[in-house]
């Protein structure tokens, strides 16, 4: 699991491999001192010149001047590791995120994605941090320290075999308790951040429902979940801080009063001012040290979890993927559906289509009209393999889609979904998601046909007008129409709308109908509507019931022929007759 996250070290190894150089060199300072230390309290005990103490001096500052140095150079380079590791790791995580499939995305919930791209990533970031500088610091400042105690303080320095076990201990039993807490919280920051989420996105609902205090009430209920796991595992932490302080001050108590005894009764023999004063020194150092390999702990515990998490997005293989020596040519728009099944999960168990057997010449014109859950939008999605169907073969241009790479059959595919997406940017940075290398007399042309022209004239920027995200300050028609001129850009084989003139008025929805047929006349159109004057001109019409095919024909056939169809008809015209 670590090494799939070392992975994306890569150009930040050099300071990855500096920042423990650096740590070490700090730490053989910090750890000299003392000794230096303990050897001019002995020299100026005896009465040594004033030349021998300014050489000690000077070679004291040297060495603290050199502890600096290290510390801030390790300090640095563990900045720009940990912060360039977090970066690529995001970059990885996003990368791996768009080969996904919808069955991929469905599986771990947006919320969680984000999650996981945020603060899992930022715990990782610190945790890593704390590895290649703390890390490392400690265990090398309880060796040299440990030794150095040893050598000054002879027998004394047994009581720090005895604190130790106890300090490690006590933290081994902290970290046991903590660790399923953080483990569980994770979880919870998802849930917490798809209410976030739903809220933010349905906000004119909540607003135009006063249902404001509902929504602030289901947040408190998520967010106070994650507050009590918190506090739980915080409280459990807080025992570090004690133990440490216990810990340290039966250190001292032994070491002054034993020390000082020691210094009294063998008058310095056994044991001088200068060893006792290092001793002390170096009893601060080894229990900051384990203080400081406590904190260590928790972080990794904490980013454990969040490594698992990072992890189970980056091994995780898209469910579509183009097969070796794919086919990069459409031939043509033609569309066949051999006995088609699909369901959305393999544990689902109803099929969202069951045998569809259609078959769609190329250049025609095909309507789909169904009530809500007949799986009209199910149908559309397997053409560009958005999803793989579960039984049967769908073919475009005569070869079965899973011969084709993935991105030259989508490129020949142009789909305007039914809920409308824009991007924050300019109106042309929207419209060139169709064709990147459209010109500005290209774009309009499409704007026009999509009736779209008139709206962006008037705006006092034009085409440059910023889109904000989302596309929230434009209309449903208008977010509507940008699409489908967005769609025409790519000039595709096959032009499928999903629902996507519903916010326009049945006069420009003729108008768009009209612009396909003389500017695309080549290109196989599917249009998914509600109404029935939207699709009534279209070659063939297709009428769908639960996931079944229940008719095909034209207009009127399907007027003489389908109940549905009629009824949908009558009730449509009714609707209209009382309008006027």
């Amino acid at each position: 699991m670590y090494k799939e996250l070392m992975k994306s070290i890569r150009e930040y190894k050099r300071d990855s491999i500096l920042s423990p150089i650096f740590v070490s060199l700090e730490v053989l300072m910090e750890c000299i001192i003392p000794f230096i230390t303990a050897n001019l309290v002995n020299q100026i005990k005896v009465g040594c010149e004033f030349k021998v103490i300014a050489i000690y001096g000077v070679v004291l500052i040297v060495m603290a001047g050199l502890s600096l140095l290290f510390g801030a150079l390790a300090g640095s380079a563990a900045a720009t590791a940990s912060t360039g590791f977090a970066r690529n790791l995001r970059k990885d995580l996003f990368y791996k995120i768009q080969t996904y499939s919808f069955e991929n995305i469905d599986k771990f919930s947006t919320p969680s994605l984000v999650t996981r791209m945020t603060t899992d990533i930022t715990n990782v970031q610190n945790a890593y941090m704390m590895i290649i500088r703390v890390a490392v610091r400690c265990p090398l400042m309880l060796v040299f320290s440990f030794a150095m105690a040893f050598i000054m303080g002879g027998r004394m320095a047994t009581i720090f075999l005895i604190v130790v076990p106890i300090l490690g201990i006590g933290l081994f039993l902290v970290i046991r308790k903590v660790m399923p807490l953080f483990k569980k919280v994770f979880h919870k920051y998802d849930v917490l951040n798809n209410s976030i989420q739903e809220n933010v996105k349905g906000m004119r609902v909540v607003k135009s429902f006063v249902r404001e205090d509902y929504e602030k009430k289901k947040f408190e209920v998520a967010a106070a979940d994650v507050c009590n796991d918190f506090t739980r595992a915080e409280k459990i932490l807080a025992i570090n801080n004690p133990l440490m302080q216990f810990c340290l001050y039966v250190v001292m108590v032994f070491v002054l009063s034993f020390g000082s005894y020691t210094i009294i009764t063998s008058r310095g023999l056994d044991l001088d001012v200068g060893q006792f004063s290092s001793l002390l020194t170096y009893s601060f150092q080894i229990l900051s040290s384990l203080m400081m390999v406590s904190m260590v702990f928790v972080m990794i515990t904490m980013a454990s979890e969040s490594t698992h998490r990072i992890v189970e997005i980056l091994r995780e293989k898209s469910s579509l993927a183009s097969p070796e020596n794919a086919l990069t040519e459409v031939k043509d728009g033609s569309i066949d559906f051999d006995h088609v099944s699909f369901k959305y999960s393999k544990k689902a168990k109803r099929m969202a289509l069951s045998n569809i057997d259609l078959h769609i010449r190329s250049g025609e014109t095909i309507g789909i009209i169904g009530g809500t859950g007949s799986s009209k939008s199910s149908l559309i999605q397997l053409i560009p393999r958005l999803y793989d169907a579960t039984e049967g073969v769908v073919k475009v241009g005569g070869v079965d889609v899973r011969k084709y790479d993935i991105e030259a059959l989508r490129n020949q595919v142009a789909v305007v979904l039914q809920k409308n997406v824009l991007f924050s940017g300019t109106i042309k940075e929207n419209l060139r998601w169709g064709n990147k290398e459209a010109t500005d007399e290209e774009l309009i042309e499409a704007c026009q046909l999509a009736q779209a022209d008139e709206f962006i004239s008037k705006f006092p920027q034009g085409y440059n007008t910023y889109i904000e995200q989302g596309g929230s300050n434009v209309s449903g028609g208008q977010k509507q129409r940008l699409c489908i001129a967005r769609a025409l850009l790519k000039k595709p084989k096959i032009l499928i709308l999903d629902d996507s003139t519903s916010a326009v008025d049945t006069k420009t929805d003729a108008l768009i109908r009209k612009a396909f047929r003389s500017y695309i006349p080549e290109t196989t159109k599917i249009i998914i509507a509600q109404r029935i004057s939207s699709v009534e001109d279209a070659d063939r019409i297709i009428v769908m019931e639960n996931g079944f095919i229940n008719a095909i024909g034209t207009h009127e056939q399907l007027l003489k022929e389908n109940k549905i169809y009629q009824e949908v008809y009558t009730s449509q015209n009714k609707a209209g007759d009382q309008d006027a």
